[in-house]
C-alpha cells in the first residue's frame, strides 16, 4: 500500500473518532476556548461554546458557521448553576447526548493577597473552580452514557503556587484536585479524565485579569510575542483527547517547573517569587 493511500486512511480515522461527536467548551468565544472549538469544528464535532459576553460569543459562533453547522453557542456564566444546566440541556436539546467537555472558562488575578478585595477572591474561584464542577456534574449522566471525556483547563500554577496570583492558583489546584478525584471514582466506568496545563500560552487571559480592586489590567504585564499560540494549544489538547491521556503539561518552562518542584520545591519558590517579580508593574519586590 502507498505512502498518500495510508496517510489519507489516517485523517480519515481521525475524522471518524470525532464526526457526530458533541464537544461542550466553556470560555469558547476567546483564547484557548475558541482555538479548540475552531480545531474540534474542523474535525468534524458538533461543537457547543458558552461564554459570558454576548458580543464575543457572536462573533466566534459567526466565525465557527463557516466550518460547521453544526454549533451553537449559549450565552452563560458558569459560576452560575443554572446557566451551567442551561448548556447542557440546550446542547441535549440540540444534539441529544454530550461526548467531550472541556473546562475552559477562566478568569485570573494579579496583586498580593494582603491587598486584594475578598469579592476578587470570591469571583475568580467561582468561575474557574465551581463553573468546573457545576458543568461536571451536570454533564456527568451523558458522559457516562457515551464513555466520553471531561477535560479540565489548568495551569501551571495548578502545579505550583503563583505569588500576586493566589485567587488563580488556589482555583486551578482545587480543580486539579476535584477532577483526580473523579478520575479515580471513575476507574471502572470508563470515562476519560484529562487535565491540561498549557503554560504561559498567547491566550488574551491576562488582559481580563483583575488588579486586587476587581478592574480589569485591560492589558498584558508580558510580551505574549514568543508565547505558545492558543491554537497550538488547541492542537495538543485535540491530540490528548483523542488518545485519551491522563495529564498535558506543555512548554518546557511548565515542565520544568513542575520536575523542578517535585525535588526542591524550597529552590522553586525563590526562583518563582523573582520571575514573578520582574513583571512590569510587579506588586511584589
Amino acid at each position: 500500500m502507498c505512502e498518500s493511500t495510508l496517510f489519507a486512511k489516517f485523517v480519515n480515522l481521525k475524522i471518524t473518532l470525532l464526526k457526530g461527536k458533541t464537544v461542550i467548551i466553556t470560555g469558547g468565544s476567546s483564547g484557548i476556548g475558541k482555538a479548540c472549538a475552531f480545531k474540534f469544528a474542523t474535525e468534524g464535532a458538533n461543537v457547543v461554546i458558552s461564554g459570558r459576553n454576548s458580543s464575543n460569543l457572536e462573533i466566534a459562533f459567526q466565525e465557527l458557521l463557516k466550518i460547521s453547522p453544526n454549533i451553537l453557542a449559549v450565552n452563560s456564566d458558569v459560576s452560575e448553576y443554572e446557566d451551567c444546566k442551561k448548556i447542557i440541556d440546550a446542547s441535549i436539546n440540540r444534539f441529544g447526548h454530550i461526548d467531550v467537555l472541556i473546562n475552559n472558562a477562566g478568569i485570573s488575578m494579579r496583586g498580593l493577597f494582603a491587598d486584594t478585595n475578598m469579592e476578587v477572591l470570591k469571583k475568580v474561584v467561582a468561575i474557574n473552580f465551581w463553573g468546573t464542577v457545576y458543568c461536571s456534574k451536570l454533564a456527568l449522566p451523558f458522559i457516562l452514557q457515551s464513555k466520553g471525556s471531561i477535560v479540565g483547563i489548568s495551569s501551571i500554577a495548578g502545579k505550583k503556587g503563583l505569588p500576586g496570583r493566589t485567587a488563580y492558583s488556589a482555583s486551578k489546584f482545587a480543580m486539579e484536585g476535584f477532577l483526580e478525584t473523579l478520575r479515580t471514582e471513575n476507574l471502572k466506568t470508563g470515562i476519560h479524565v484529562l487535565v491540561a496545563c498549557p503554560g504561559f500560552t498567547a491566550s488574551g487571559i491576562r488582559n481580563s485579569s483583575m488588579g486586587p480592586d476587581g478592574i480589569p489590567q485591560n492589558e498584558s504585564p508580558r510580551d505574549e510575542s514568543g508565547m505558545m499560540s492558543a491554537a497550538t494549544v488547541a492542537d495538543h489538547i485535540y491530540i490528548a483527547v483523542i488518545h485519551r491521556k491522563r495529564d498535558l503539561i506543555l512548554t518546557f518552562n511548565g515542565k520544568i517547573t513542575v520536575w523542578l518542584n517535585k525535588f526542591f520545591p524550597s529552590l522553586m519558590d525563590k526562583i518563582v517569587f523573582n520571575h514573578m517579580a520582574k513583571e512590569p508593574g510587579s506588586p511584589f519586590k
